[in-house]
């Protein structure tokens, strides 16, 4: 007995009557056996976003065909979609500076089996963590980084995600800000670990601001890369409550936990196709 595909359509259109209905009658005439569905109609853009996982067991075109059929009902539904084979794991590059915490709960979990990636690169402007990267068996590249030579740094590293055919970018606690240009050109495909519960507390030691503040929460921000620094669409954030006792150095300690826990969670669901840009924000098809 053959073991199906399973595959992961992730489409979003105008919202309008009956467009689950249409995508979804399409999804039976060809054979396709749905196994999980998603959606959500954002009243406001008056944009609708659907995830629906299926498999091919019963599957009565060929994958070309399928894609056709898709295109053919994309056009007057004025619809983009993303299909692909979910045993098609996205390739990952992971940059880091110094701070390894949020590094080291990625290759675990990736070890492990948790997330659905393949991690091809890890890139660093210090070769603080080149040993970690070594272990896991993980190639290092080291790029070193100054004011005169970001441009050429930062085409090394666009390099690298094609001579890998990297399809996401993870700063985890990457101490860069990226040019605007590499922004524009990885949209949608870089993260990054912000160490603080944006949209408060932005730039550097956002710790010392909240503490500052005598912040009661205190959390960790894992967003889309934008030329914006600091205001890319949200994925996933964390927050622990606090109070007047704690000192930076606690904070900055149980901060470091909550920035593993959610660039790893936006790192799933990512490459699990659950997230879908909806302008400036996210929408989370779970």
């Amino acid at each position: 007995m053959n073991t199906p595909n399973h595959y992961i359509l992730t489409w979003q259109c105008p919202d309008n009557t009956g467009v689950l209905a249409k995508v979804s009658q399409s999804l039976f005439e060809h054979g396709a056996f749905i196994t999980e569905t998603s959606q959500y109609s954002d009243p406001y853009t008056e944009t609708f976003f659907s995830r629906i996982a299926f498999d091919d067991r019963n599957l009565t075109v060929s994958a070309g065909e399928f894609i056709e059929a898709l295109d053919d009902l994309a056009k007057p539904l004025t619809m983009s979609y993303k299909l692909r084979n979910k045993a098609d794991i996205p390739k990952v590059i992971i940059a880091v500076s110094k701070d390894d915490h949020c590094l080291v709960s990625l290759l675990t979990k990736w070890k492990s089996g948790v997330l659905p990636i393949n991690i091809v690169a890890v890139v660093s402007n210090h070769q603080t963590c080149q040993s970690l990267a070594n272990w896991h068996g993980v190639p290092f590249h080291h790029l070193p980084i100054t004011a005169d030579t970001k441009a050429q740094q930062e085409t090394q590293i666009l390099t690298l995600m094609k001579e890998t055919k990297a399809d996401l970018l993870v700063l985890a606690r990457y101490m860069q800000i990226l040019s605007d240009d590499l922004c524009q050109q990885l949209a949608g495909r870089a993260i990054n670990i912000h160490h603080s519960f944006l949209p408060s507390f932005k730039g550097a030691r956002p710790y010392h601001q909240a503490h500052e503040r005598g912040v009661k929460v205190i959390g960790a921000t894992a967003h889309y890369v934008t030329a914006n620094l600091d205001e890319g669409p949200i994925i996933a954030q964390e927050v622990k409550p606090i109070n007047h006792t704690f000192t930076i150095e606690q904070m900055v300690h149980m901060g470091h936990d909550l920035e593993a826990t959610a660039l790893s969670h936006a790192v799933r669901i990512h490459a699990e196709q659950r997230v879908c840009l909806n302008g400036d924000k996210t929408v989370i098809l779970t």
